[in-house]
């Protein structure tokens, strides 16, 4: 068991998804600080978190915009510290170089026409 974090493109939501619709782009385990910076994206936009208040198997698109604060903070080494029990330790600097590249492949993926979203289990 443990935290295990997937980025993937996909079709518009108005559009008809078949096989195959999914493309991963990313794949982290235990990356927990990066976890924490999406669910503290997620909570922004969370409307209702009574309705939904565990940020789990949670699907999170993610926008230019998200993108570039993304970027901006892993350079400047400001993803929240975050802990869990299946989250593992910090793991920054063992992953910096895999985050810009999925930032630069979702900047492709959404320039393309297609979403990008994340996701994870724990």
């Amino acid at each position: 068991m443990g935290l295990d974090m997937y980025a993937y493109a996909a079709a518009k939501a108005n559009e008809e998804w078949g096989t195959g619709s999914q493309r991963e782009i990313a794949y982290w385990r235990k990356h927990p600080n990066l976890h924490g910076w999406m669910e503290q994206l997620w909570h922004s936009r969370n409307t209702n978190p009574a309705a939904d208040p565990m940020f789990n198997g949670v699907e999170l698109e993610l926008t230019w915009e998200d993108l570039e604060q993304l970027e901006e903070d892993i350079k400047n080494e400001r993803l929240p510290s975050t802990s869990g029990f299946f989250f593992g330790d910090n793991s920054d600097d063992y992953y910096r170089t895999q985050d810009l590249e999925f930032i630069k492949q979702a900047r492709a993926e959404l320039f393309s026409g297609l979403k990008v979203f994340y996701n994870s289990s724990w």
